[in-house]
């Protein structure tokens, strides 16, 4: 290709005239210092040019239905129209109803630690940018995309700056400006507020007020992931600062938004009881004059995934229900229903065994699990490997998951370009029992023991039948070697909830092991790696000092995973970003910080008069729900 491609437009025409492969559009975008989000829309351009990757694993994700027998999922036709395009009417459906199993306990996406309360959050609380489901960046609060070509984009990645929506207000008609955005900076970036998301946004230095309608957002040193903070649905939202200026520090979880958000989504919260139902109403404020079609939600929580399946697929008492974690076997049978179906998305999350580097059983100032302590035995790593030899991945994926999962080594399974080549899993139940020999453990009748102490283990996860399945498939094997085994089950509003005071969420950890899924929800997933990361131990690890938001709860320290996330932080060429996130894989792998079990698709039961939705892997479900309406 010669020198006359000089930008992104021309590379674009170059790729779709066939004259670059894959590899060369990484050499050509790295020499543009072009970024990584632009990068992925190219390589998408690139369709199956050499190097492309293998079709059902990629970063982006189209809706589809179940299976084709291959693992890749099946386009549909029924595609939806992008947020500026004309809506079905405004409030002309009545009531949608949304079954979570997985019931939602607070309404603030940026003290929420999972996808339960994020999730209801988005349909209030808005992000500058989406992630589309090409993985692409569309607008939603920005009047456009920052880039390179417009000048929103630093070419030396040291800032960008976003032209904001006009004319926008919050629910309480109050108008969006750019103070509210550098106020979420401010907010969540404080250590005082204990935020989740603390670190996607202190890689800010300043959020510069331009005008009412313009940011230039400064970072400290060159930032590839600039769309890393105020992007996407799990942790971009903004918030308004005339509601939560005085609820800072303490007064932080005191905030009556936390439970009553106000926001510039197309709903508004009317009644949220907490583990049980959030009702919205569509927001009479809301931009687009002829949206949201639906005048109410009802978005119910509790039950399990198999009895919101039913009410979607064979019953018709919901119009849908989301991650439908239900056995192989029983989802085909609920799938016979002619009320809807199972909507399939690539996914970029793995079901995982977290391992706890802490001492669950040793009490500090009334917490345990604190970092200052260390596990007795999970802190060596031949236990560990023998841990993960005795997983039998295959067997958990081709009885449990079927088409909705395939077992993994890698804990960072998208975007495709961050996919680690180098990993691989066997289950070896007599290497597992070497390993453990080696660290002197031996058996004394069916349980293993080193210096008058039994090898045992709780592993805890959420109340849920195939995870619960897993456990049972886990311990079979983890008793034959040895390791004497109990197994605990926590309610999921429980479990995944921000309460401080709530001993058995995830990030309290306080057993030796748990399992439960988790990914990346950007396109350079920084953020993701976050939870590894251990360079500001105040705020990364998990403690009681920080209310147990730090990230990193496993409570493991590795240097040099610290310095290969802070060379991520800057790196502009996006080899050397792979060959950093690969390198930060394996080292997790390797030390066996977490057991990765299945490969996650999502899959939600969708009812076949529910139209307009468009799936995106980095995006919460309900993203694009001003664009859903009822087709009769």
């Amino acid at each position: 290709m010669d020198h006359t491609i000089l930008n992104e437009r021309a590379l674009r025409a170059a790729i779709l005239n066939g004259q670059l492969t894959r590899r060369e559009v990484l050499k050509r975008a790295a020499a543009l210092g072009l970024t990584a989000p632009v990068i992925a829309s190219l390589l998408a351009a690139c369709g199956g040019a050499e190097g492309a990757a293998p079709t059902g694993d990629t970063g982006g994700a189209t809706t589809a239905t179940t299976d084709t027998g291959t693992g890749a999922a099946s386009p549909t036709s029924d595609s939806s129209s992008d947020s500026t395009s004309g809506g079905r009417g405004r409030g002309q459906g009545d009531l949608l109803r949304m079954l979570f199993w997985q019931a939602p306990t607070i309404l603030n996406t940026h003290l929420s630690t999972g996808d339960k309360d994020t999730l209801p959050s988005r349909l209030v609380t808005e992000p500058l940018l989406n992630i589309n489901p090409d993985g692409s960046l569309g607008p939603v609060l920005a009047a456009e995309v920052p880039s390179l070509e417009n000048g929103g984009v630093a070419p030396d990645g040291m800032s960008v700056t976003y032209k904001l929506k006009q004319g926008v207000v919050w629910s309480d008609g109050e108008p969006f400006t750019a103070r509210d955005v550098r106020f979420t900076w401010e907010w969540v970036s404080n250590p005082d507020n204990s935020s989740p998301n603390q670190a996607v946004y202190q890689i800010i230095r300043d959020v510069e007020i331009v005008d009412d309608y313009t940011v230039t957002v400064h970072f400290h040193e060159p930032t590839p992931g600039w769309f890393n903070p105020f992007v996407g649905g799990f942790k971009g939202g903004i918030l308004p600062e005339h509601i939560m200026k005085d609820y800072v520090g303490e007064r932080a979880r005191e905030a009556p938004f936390n439970l009553q958000p106000i926001g510039t989504g197309p709903y508004k919260v009317v009644e949220f009881r907490p583990g049980d139902v959030v009702l919205f109403e569509l927001n009479e404020n809301f931009r687009e004059p002829d949206k949201p079609y639906f005048r109410r939600i009802e978005w119910k929580g509790g039950g399990d995934a198999t009895s919101a399946a039913r009410a979607v697929l064979q019953t018709g008492e919901a119009d849908l229900a989301w991650n439908i974690q239900v056995e192989k076997q029983v989802l085909e049978s609920l799938n016979q229903g002619n009320l809807g179906s199972i909507v399939v998305t690539p996914g970029a999350s793995a079901e995982q065994i977290m391992v706890n580097f802490a001492d669950p059983n040793v009490e500090v100032n009334g917490a345990r699990s604190e970092p200052s302590t260390t596990h007795p035995f999970l802190s060596d790593p031949l236990v560990r490997q023998a841990l993960a030899l005795a997983c039998d991945r295959q067997t958990i994926a081709d009885v449990l998951y079927g088409e909705t999962g395939r077992p993994t080594a890698n804990v960072l399974n998208a975007p495709p370009q961050f996919v680690s080549p180098n990993t691989s899993f066997r289950y070896d139940l007599e290497e597992a029992g070497r390993l453990l020999d080696e660290a002197g453990w031996v058996k004394n009748g069916d349980y293993r023991e080193k210096d008058g102490r039994q090898l045992a283990v709780v592993l805890s996860t959420t109340v849920n039948p195939v995870r619960q399945r897993q456990q049972e498939i886990l311990k079979a094997s983890w008793e034959q070697l040895g390791i004497r085994t109990e197994l605990k089950a926590v309610e999921s509003a429980v479990f995944f909830s921000s309460d401080a005071g709530n001993p058995d969420t995830y990030s309290h950890f306080y057993c030796d092991l748990q399992i439960f899924t988790n990914g990346p929800t950007s396109l350079y997933p920084l953020d993701f790696m976050a939870s590894f990361k251990s360079d500001d131990p105040d705020n990364d690890l998990a403690q009681q000092s920080n209310n147990w938001s730090g990230r990193n709860f496993h409570r493991w320290v590795n240097e040099e995973f610290n310095e290969l996330y802070q060379q991520a932080r800057t790196e502009l060429d996006p080899e050397r970003q792979a060959e950093l996130f690969i390198a930060m894989n394996d080292l997790v792998v390797n030390e066996i910080v977490r057991i990765p079990l299945v490969h996650r698709n999502g899959a939600n039961a969708v009812s076949h008069r529910l139209k307009g939705i468009q799936r995106s892997t980095f995006e919460p479900t309900g993203y694009d729900i001003e664009n859903w309406y009822f087709e009769e």
